[in-house]
């Protein structure tokens, strides 16, 4: 055409031409405007818009005022997408209007230096703005929390990102632009999500996908677990191989277990082993502590109620531990603690398996698989009434037995190992590890509360330790609780004319002493006093009975 490549065109309102130049004064473009803005009032002005009829295309822009309209003229150049987009898309401008005002679409428009070039008006009012107020600013006067700059910067995109902004948490995107030689110009943000409400539909749906990822990962959990049940009893010892052995001969067989040992030697790792391990395996494991439970609350807490079987019960009842176990496994913890009464009852349940509950006439049947634990000499209490003979013949079909620290002391590095990391994992920081000397000043330490108290030694020696290797002296603050005559008694250590049964009641008596203090200290918190004198909550309860026997 041997014109500019661009142009301008004035009209007044009667179409009449005011100023033309470049490619604006072509006759053809001033013909296609001009019939363009006469029929304005019947087909609506687009701000962008192309002539067609053109000998190449043209893409016209468009500026109306009360005394008439501007039309700058551009070449559509070849492969300029967005020339291609406004020829191709005759509402192409509805389209870019759309992203500048739609609230979930409208961008706000930073340079790279991160100054505040455009924000939409339905940000404006948001932010509380006049109309062009925040333009020119830097983004950050204008929008709190913002991270346009940064992205303005780096040319990163950042998606899905969480935005507090005027005490509303909004999903944002930001996008960096680039020029064709791929350089980052500014950067663009716009919101995913309008408002809390949707932000928490979405969280929604997001717990119940985690939900469903969870119980996958425990099937696969407890897949593993089935083959590998006793991975978490720890131990290379004579008598810990000798125990694994026994738990793979008897988990397998549909027969009451009881687990004896002290205080603190795992019994209920034992007990989730053999359960894993036996036919039962992928149904549920129900643990009850009956040292823990209230005496009151013993036969509701194992049979259930129904609704308004006593006050305070729940209107629509409640299952015991029989009907949750029932196809499981029932581990009954401090077997040993069972009042009489509930002794009795307890021998009904396991010679045919029905009972009924609190409140109810009908009978119901339950089939688990008992295992049973307790740290109390069953032949002193049998000799004594306060357990039922008949009652022990039936939860020790076989019998294992956990042997104490004392006996597997060439465990404690492979137990400390596990604690350590354990605690790490649990913590988010780097596993500490033992020296050579504290392995075996540990084993040279009687350990009356067996691993249980190995392991509290041993986190709260990693809490107070500041280097990666723990040094002896972080074992000092507890070596009191470790040891047994020396630290209780120290100056009856290397005597002899103390009978054990004498020390042993010496010893319990201090005890005693030290929970009545605990328990006036911590104003009667059973956890913190069991926290504080690093004993099971169990053993505890068990202990403030033989305080209210006093």
């Amino acid at each position: 055409m041997g014109q500019p490549a661009n142009g301008v065109l004035v009209l007044d309102v009667a179409g009449q031409v005011r100023f033309a130049a470049g490619l604006g004064s072509d006759t053809s473009v001033i013909d296609n405007i001009t019939t363009v803005w006469r029929r304005r009032h019947v087909v609506p002005l687009k701000r962008l818009f192309t002539l067609a009829e053109a000998e190449q295309p043209l893409i016209v822009a468009t500026f109306t005022t009360s005394q008439g309209g501007c039309f700058l003229v551009f070449v559509g150049a070849h492969g300029d997408e967005l020339s291609e987009f406004i020829a191709s898309v005759d509402f192409s401008d509805e389209i870019l209007r759309h992203f500048v005002t739609n609230p979930y679409e409208a961008i706000t428009v930073v340079d790279k230096e991160g100054v505040l070039r455009y924000i939409s008006p339905i940000h404006e009012r948001f932010f509380g703005l006049r109309h062009g107020e925040g333009t020119g600013r830097s983004v950050t006067e204008v929008i709190e929390n913002t991270r346009l700059p940064e992205v303005a910067t780096s040319g990163k995109r950042e998606i899905g990102q969480v935005q507090e902004m005027n005490g509303v948490t909004r999903v944002v995107t930001r996008t960096p632009i680039f020029d064709r030689a791929r350089n980052c110009v500014g950067a663009i943000g716009q919101v995913m999500f309008k408002g809390p409400e949707a932000i928490e539909k979405l969280s929604v749906e997001l717990a119940r996908v985690r939900q469903e990822l969870a119980f996958y990962k425990r099937e696969l959990s407890g897949m593993r677990n089935r083959s590998h049940g006793l991975e978490q009893i720890v131990g290379n010892s004579e008598s810990v191989r000798r125990l694994k052995d026994d738990i793979v001969r008897v988990a397998p067989l549909d027969v009451p277990v009881l687990l004896v040992g002290e205080s603190g030697t795992g019994k209920e790792l034992v007990a989730h082993a053999i359960h894993l391990l036996g036919g039962r395996s992928d149904k549920p494991l129900v643990l009850v502590n009956a040292a823990a439970m209230p005496g009151n609350l013993v036969e509701s807490e194992l049979f259930g109620y129904e609704g308004g079987a006593f006050t305070g019960a729940d209107k629509k009842g409640r299952k015991g531990k029989f009907e949750l176990a029932h196809t499981g496994s029932l581990f009954l913890d401090e077997i040993g603690d069972m009042p009489l009464e509930m002794q009795v009852k307890l021998l009904r349940v396991l010679q045919d398996g029905t009972f009924e509950r609190l409140g109810g006439d009908r009978p119901k049947h339950s089939d688990f698989r008992l295992i049973s634990a307790s740290n109390r000499n069953f032949d002193a209490m049998i000799k004594e009434s306060r357990f039922r003979l008949d009652l022990f013949y039936r939860i020790s079909a076989v019998t294992l037995r956990l042997p104490p620290l004392r006996e597997r002391l060439d465990d404690i590095p492979l137990l400390a190992e596990r604690f350590l990391n354990d605690f790490a994992a649990r913590h988010r920081m780097s596993p500490k590890s033992l020296r050579p000397e504290v392995v075996r000043y540990l084993q040279e330490r009687s350990w009356p509360g067996n691993v249980r108290q190995l392991q509290h030694a041993i986190e709260r020696a990693a809490i107070f330790s500041d280097d990666d290797f723990l040094a002896i002296e972080n074992f000092e603050q507890s070596s009191a609780e470790a040891d047994t005559e020396s630290s209780v008694f120290p100056g009856l250590a290397g005597s002899v004319s103390l009978s054990k049964t004498g020390i042993r009641l010496a010893k319990e008596k201090v005890e005693l002493d030290l929970i009545r203090e605990a328990l006036a200290h911590h104003n009667g918190n059973k956890k913190r006093v069991a926290e504080a004198l690093g004993m099971s909550r169990s053993y505890l309860y068990k202990r403030l009975k033989d305080l209210e026997s006093e």
